[in-house]
């Protein structure tokens, strides 16, 4: 059974509720400066306008506190870049100053074929974070078609996330995903499930911490775990070697222990840095060394060394499916984005070569863009605590009230 999605349901003369993510990031000046959320729902938007019906769009937008309408966090910037975007969401309006107000609520229902209208942020009502079943159900009344397109904050069980979609079924309304959502369910956990191999996890960022539950349920599944960024020196310090001044979680050397001894007694083989580009701080233009096994005390590992790049980038070219989650160094700041840079480069020469490529959100998306290697990737997820959730192995409950149907037997 699949879940159900939007081009597969009829929407001639219905109103379709899309849960969107316009989560932006903005300038101080309310710019935004990464439209790319926006950008990869129009198909869903647009699909839904093709064939007949209408669209009310939702999202959340920065952290407002539920208490009401907070001018800073208004979907206007939204509002107006929508209607940049797509011919067919020229006429796009953003209506009332809340979700649940009398405004929004007439506007959606008077909805005509061809119609798109925006609600204000979602979570300027309490509710929305607790998962308000009272919320969900005023929601439920002003649309025929549940749609969730909003892989970034499928992990959470927010009330347009998860209440929402469950109110819609217990009326008899179809729920569905958008095709932004399906694509990244495809590929994120196609690539766990029917990975072709040789497999090769890139793991990087800051914290062990934060990659712990993804690197145990990434051992025994895949061939490789190529390990860089501010993580790996918690390994190497669990195996003694000195890391001078570098980024430690000393509180969790004994799970980075835990975690090399597995991946030992595994199919999986773990790599970790044998050079480091260093420096005795974290600025743009610091004088730089390279340090080959050891960091000297005064010094601090920010990326991954030339010959750890160059290793990490002969390991990738085997590969068949590779999936990356978290920066190799410091990318922000140059030259510490080499190592990133070098690797993903390598990422791209492989998928050109037919392996499938799948990269987290976030941080990861941030730094694949900034070293200009994104176009290459075979899938770039929309979510950076969504897409390491799905790493983890964990499953959606927003997912659970879903639709599923048959698909079709060729055989």
């Amino acid at each position: 059974m699949a879940l159900s999605r939007i081009d597969q349901t009829a929407v001639a003369g219905k109103r379709v509720f899309i849960r969107a993510d316009f989560n932006v990031p903005q300038e101080d000046d309310g710019r935004i400066s990464d439209d790319r959320r926006i950008r990869l729902t129009l198909p869903t938007i647009e699909s839904v306008l093709k064939r007949g019906g209408s669209v009310i769009l939702a999202s959340h937008l920065g952290r407002p506190e539920g208490k009401g309408h907070e001018a800073a966090f208004s979907m206007a910037p939204i509002a107006a870049r929508l209607r940049e975007l797509s011919p067919q969401l020229a006429g796009l309006r953003l209506v009332g100053t809340r979700c649940t107000d009398a405004e929004a609520a007439d506007a959606a229902r008077a909805l005509k074929a061809g119609e798109v209208l925006l609600l204000e942020n979602l979570r300027f009502e309490k509710g929305e974070k607790k998962g308000d079943a009272a919320l969900a159900a005023q929601l439920e009344t002003i649309a025929d078609v549940y749609c969730n397109d909003a892989f970034g904050a499928s992990h959470r069980t927010d009330a347009s996330m998860h209440a929402l979609p469950l109110a819609f079924r217990a009326a008899g309304k179809p729920t569905v995903t958008g095709l932004l959502l399906d694509r990244e369910i495809r590929f994120l956990q196609g690539v766990l499930e029917t990975p072709e191999r040789p497999f090769v996890a890139i793991i990087g960022g800051a914290k062990v911490s934060d990659k712990l539950a993804a690197l145990r349920n990434l051992i025994g599944r895949v061939d490789s775990i190529l390990v860089g960024g501010a993580m790996a020196y918690t390994f190497l310090k669990a195996q003694g070697v000195a890391v001078g001044r570098s980024r430690v979680q000393d509180d969790m050397l004994a799970q980075a222990l835990e975690i090399l001894q597995s991946a030992a007694g595994s199919r999986t083989r773990l790599e970790l840095p044998t050079d480091h580009v260093c420096a005795a701080e974290l600025k743009e233009g610091v004088a730089t060394g390279i340090a080959v096994g050891p960091i000297a005390a005064d010094m601090m590992g920010l990326d991954i060394g030339p010959a750890t790049a160059a290793h990490y980038a002969q390991v990738v070219a085997a590969a068949r499916t590779i999936i990356w989650n978290g920066p190799l160094g410091a990318f922000e700041w140059k030259p510490f984005d080499a190592g990133t840079s070098s690797v993903a480069a390598a990422v791209i020469r492989a998928t050109k070569s037919g392996a499938t490529s799948v990269a987290g959100g976030g941080d990861t998306a941030a730094a694949v863009e900034a070293c200009g290697h994104a176009a290459g990737f075979s899938h770039i997820s929309t979510g950076g605590g969504a897409s390491l959730e799905m790493l983890e192995g964990k499953s959606f409950e927003c997912l659970e009230a879903i639709d599923r149907h048959i698909e079709p037997s060729y055989s």
